[in-house]
C-alpha cells in the first residue's frame, strides 16, 4: 500500500464570527482551498439559557453557487429556507444543502436543545458545485445518523461513518453534485485504519480532538487539519488518544473561483448578479415561524 505523504498541517486559527466563536483551518494564510473543498468552520457553542433557541444561532442568509454541509457532532441545528424546508437535525446527522441558483436560510438550535445537552458542536464545510450546476433548482437533504451507513474496524477501535461517496464498496446517501467523500470517524486510543482514497482526489482531514500518527511518522492533534499530496493510494491514521475526524476526499473542479460573503461563482460578473438577485428578492423570502 502507497501511502500519501503530508503537504500541509494547519492550524484551526479561532475566529469570532459575528459574534460566535469558530475555529478556520481551510482557508489558511497557506492553503486557499482544497479543490473542492473552500471552507471549514468547527463550532462548539453553548446554547444561550436566556435566549429563545428561535432567535438563537445563525440568522436568515442567503447561499448560491456551492453546498454549505453540516455536520452535528453534539445538539442539534433546525434548517429552514426559502423553499420552504423546516427541519431539525441531532447528534450524528448531518444536513447536505445545494445552494443552486440560490436560497436563503437559518441554522438556529431546536427548541428542545437544553434537554439534549445545552451545546451545538458542528462543522460546516463548504463543498463547491461544477460550474454546470451553480444555477440548478436549490435541494436539501437531512440524514440522521441512523441514515448514515457505518464501518467498523476488525477490532471495533476505529468507526466510520459514510455519508457522501464510498469507502470499501459502502456508499453514502448524500446525492453530491461531484465526485466528493466525507466521512466522519471516531478512533479509539490504539485504533489504526488504512484510507484508500481514489488516486485522483484532493484529500484533508481535520481533527475535532485527540491525537493521531499519520502513516506512523507524524503525529497530529486536536484543531489541526492535514492537507495530503496526490502521491499515493491512501494514508494510515492510528490513534494515540481517542479521536474525532472528518474527512474529505474529491475530484478537483480546476475551475476558476469568485467569491464574496455567501456567494461562490466562476467570475466576477457572477457575482454582481448573485448580489443583484438577493436584493431583486429572486432567492425567495424566509420568515420564521
Amino acid at each position: 500500500m502507497n501511502n500519501r505523504t503530508i503537504q500541509h498541517i494547519l492550524f484551526a486559527q479561532p475566529f469570532n464570527m459575528g459574534g460566535f466563536p469558530i475555529r478556520q483551518p481551510i482557508p489558511s494564510a497557506n492553503v486557499e482551498q482544497v479543490d473542492p473543498f473552500l471552507l471549514l468552520h468547527h463550532a462548539n457553542i453553548k446554547a444561550p439559557e436566556h435566549v429563545d433557541p428561535k432567535h438563537a444561532g445563525v440568522g436568515p442568509h442567503p447561499h448560491r453557487g456551492f453546498a454549505p454541509v453540516t455536520f452535528i457532532f453534539k445538539g442539534g441545528v433546525h434548517h429552514r429556507d426559502s423553499r420552504g424546508n423546516s427541519n431539525v437535525v441531532y447528534k450524528g446527522g448531518i444536513q447536505w444543502m445545494n445552494a443552486g441558483m440560490g436560497v436563503i436560510h437559518s441554522e438556529r438550535p431546536p427548541q428542545d436543545i437544553h434537554e439534549v445537552g445545552g451545546v451545538q458542536e458542528l462543522i460546516q464545510l463548504w463543498v463547491n458545485t461544477p460550474a454546470k450546476h451553480k444555477m440548478d433548482i436549490p435541494s436539501y437533504h437531512p440524514f440522521t445518523e441512523e441514515e448514515i451507513p457505518v464501518l467498523a474496524s476488525k477490532d471495533g477501535l476505529v468507526t466510520i461513518h459514510i455519508s457522501a461517496g464510498q469507502l470499501e464498496g459502502v456508499q453514502g446517501p448524500v446525492p453530491a453534485q461531484s465526485d466528493v467523500n466525507t466521512f466522519t470517524v471516531e478512533m479509539k486510543k490504539g485504533g489504526s485504519y488504512f484510507f484508500n482514497i481514489p488516486s485522483s482526489h484532493n484529500t484533508f482531514f481535520y481533527l475535532l480532538d485527540g491525537k493521531v500518527q499519520v502513516n506512523d511518522t507524524t503525529e497530529v492533534e486536536g484543531k489541526y487539519a492535514v492537507v495530503m499530496n496526490n502521491d499515493g493510494e491512501g494514508f494510515t491514521l492510528t490513534a494515540t488518544e481517542d479521536t474525532r475526524l472528518l474527512i474529505g476526499s474529491g475530484e478537483p473542479l480546476n475551475e476558476p473561483v469568485a467569491s464574496h460573503g455567501p456567494f461562490v461563482m466562476n467570475n466576477e460578473t457572477e457575482l454582481m448578479e448573485a448580489f443583484r438577485d438577493y436584493q431583486m428578492g429572486k432567492m425567495g423570502v424566509l420568515i420564521e415561524e
